[in-house]
């Protein structure tokens, strides 16, 4: 594994304090990359199948979990573990060998139920405990789409639970799909367990996902990595950028970077502060000692290597003319727009809205003071920052938002890979754009979704149309195209920017299509009624903006209940008794609380959920 550092600044003033960010990473050799083998895999699959994954969720999640199973090899071992109110294990841990078997088995998977994530898990992990070997990677991909509401609850003793699995190498990757699962409880558990956290924001994102976590694992080239970082006595550490477990022993910080992946590089940012230096030329500020575990010659070693950061010392004049290195001014930049995010989530948490997008604003401006916008990657930072400060403004933090968010910095703060930037993005509304019937009066653009991103690209002729244009991100509407009165390059040419008015592009009659929706929406749901039996119901095989509704056994009687995701599973709900029937999953158009409290009643038609 190579080891390599880069300074913001190169060169510093003599006689003045100065603050430097150090940039390390870590990337895997091209001996590494080029050796076909690889540590076997010991992975425990653990699937939510909890009523509210009913439909297309639970599809996509079965159909990415049998596209997983085409990556693994005879030398890996395999179990699957699904739970809802319980968990059990549908698949025991097995080399793989019949791969069509296994799929098969996961393709009878059907939903129903609450959400006993503990449970699921931790049977996951002991599939796992069952094969762990230091020769193989030891790794539980949980995935659910709900809160924890059955079995431990508590986030505190998940997470701490998950740092003792982590230290008895048994690793967590968590995956939380759709927009009712607790991103602050997976992130924690991720960070604990050494794994990584995903957030699947739609069905057709589950695929992609499971494909950057499994090229990840296949591709491990070290576990274990930590730096040991001991600055000279005039050199003060800063607060790391990144997202890493660390600690410090007077001086010396040591960092836990976990493993690392052939197919991507582990950055490790930190701020130092140089006190003043009168001694002009090269000088050590640092020394940094990193180990690790790697396969070499066929069995696991331990590696440790060390090197001295160092700088150099001149004159305030030729200090002036050092231009900051690029490559860190903007990584260290969507570190630092990462924290800030955090920080603005934290405050709307608490309703501290205001604050919140002031500090949104601040930012935007000294970004933009800084040009750093010429980078495309920050001019994206500044178009997200800018609709996150209008949705605060209108009080619009919802559960989808608060989740991008939370993704978007964890991403940023833990790895380096182009297909996990801006992923799970919301679609924003151009609705209230001013609409046009004419593709001549103007450069046509669209917006489309690529691999969980929301990308605008130039489709008018005479533009390169591999180039992505900076956009309003609050107009951002998949499927749209506009007409823009502008299109310029950037400074670098390496993206466009849209300038001027910008119209939406609608069909000749289409122009006052657009707002008879939200009679319908408005219009009064009636109390849910049903004749006949539940085989005489509608059928559905989505849930869509629907409410699950379930039916299980009490005693010597059938009980409905809600399991979709942010209703009390144990509340008793107003529901035709005819069509009751022990495990059919029904959809509900709408399901509010009795206004007395404690109990819940269906609104609207009532259909069977198909699986």
């Amino acid at each position: 594994m190579k080891a390599s550092y880069t300074l913001s600044q190169s060169l510093i003033a003599a006689d003045s304090p100065s603050t430097v960010d150090l940039l390390i990473t870590f990337q895997g050799s091209e001996s590494n990359q080029q050796n076909s083998s690889r540590r076997p895999l010991n992975l425990s699959l653990v699937l939510d199948r909890s009523g509210s994954m009913g439909g297309t969720p639970l599809r996509y999640a079965i159909q990415a979990a049998q596209n997983l199973i085409d990556h693994l090899t005879p030398d890996d071992f395999v179990s699957v573990v699904i739970y809802d109110d319980t968990a059990e294990v549908i698949i025991p841990p097995e080399l793989v060998g019949d791969k069509a078997a296994i799929k098969a088995k996961i393709g009878k998977i059907r939903a129903g139920g609450c959400t006993n994530l503990s449970g699921g898990w931790l049977l996951g992990c002991s599939q796992v405990q069952a094969n762990q070997s230091p020769e193989r990677i030891n790794r539980v991909l949980l995935l659910t789409d709900g809160l924890a509401n059955y079995g431990i609850k508590d986030p505190q003793v998940l997470t701490k639970t998950a740092l003792e699995k982590a230290e008895a190498d048994i690793v967590t990757t968590t995956l939380g799909f759709g927009h009712y699962f607790n991103e602050d409880l997976l992130i924690n558990m991720a960070n604990a367990a050494r794994g990584n956290f995903y957030f699947i924001q739609s069905p057709d994102d589950a695929s992609q996902v499971f494909d950057i976590e499994m090229e990840s694992l296949v591709s491990v080239v070290a576990q274990n990595l930590r730096v040991r970082l001991q600055p000279e006595e005039f050199v003060e550490v800063g607060e790391i950028l990144n997202n890493y477990r660390f600690s410090q022993v007077g001086d010396t910080v040591e960092i836990v970077l976990g493993d690392v992946y052939g197919v991507e590089q582990k950055p490790l940012a930190i701020p130092l502060t140089v006190s003043p230096r009168s001694q002009s030329g090269m000088t050590t500020i640092a020394t940094v000692t990193y180990d690790y575990q790697t396969i070499v010659e066929g069995s696991i070693q331990d590696i440790s290597n060390q090197f001295s950061i160092t700088l150099t010392v001149g004159s305030e004049a030729q200090a002036k003319d050092i231009q900051p290195d690029p490559q860190v001014l903007e990584q260290t930049s969507q570190l630092r727009i990462a924290k800030l995010k955090d920080e603005a989530v934290s405050l709307a948490d608490k309703g501290d809205f205001q604050q919140a997008v002031v500090k949104l604003r601040e930012t935007i401006e000294e970004l933009k003071r800084k040009t750093l916008d010429e980078f495309f990657d920050i001019a994206e930072e500044i178009a997200q920052l800018d609709y996150y400060a209008q949705c605060l403004e209108n009080r619009r933090f919802d559960r989808a938002i608060r989740k991008e968010m939370r993704d978007q910095s964890y991403q940023t703060k833990t790895r380096d890979r182009e297909d996990l930037k801006f992923r799970g993005t919301t679609t924003g509304a151009a609705s209230g754009l001013e609409v046009t019937t004419n593709p001549d009066s103007g450069v046509l653009v669209k917006c489309e979704r690529m691999g969980g991103k929301l990308r605008v690209r130039v489709i008018s002729e005479g533009y390169n149309p591999d180039l992505n244009v900076q956009f309003p991100r609050s107009i951002r509407e998949q499927g749209v195209t506009y007409v823009v009165d502008e299109i310029t390059p950037s400074a670098n040419g390496t993206f466009y920017r849209a300038s001027g008015t910008i119209r939406r592009l609608v069909k000749p009659g289409e122009e006052k299509a657009s707002t008879q929706k939200t009679a319908q929406k408005g219009k009064k749901l009636q109390t849910a009624k049903a004749q006949g039996t539940a085989a005489d119901l509608e059928t559905t095989d989505t849930v869509g903006d629907g409410v699950l509704v379930q039916c299980i056994k009490d005693g010597k009687k059938l009980r409905a209940r809600v399991v979709s995701d942010g209703y009390n599973p144990d509340y008793n709900i107003r529901f035709p008794r005819t069509i009751r029937e022990e495990g059919i999953l029904y959809v509900v158009d709408e399901v509010k609380e009795n206004p007395q409290g404690g109990s819940y009643i269906a609104y609207g038609k009532i259909r069977r959920l198909v699986q």
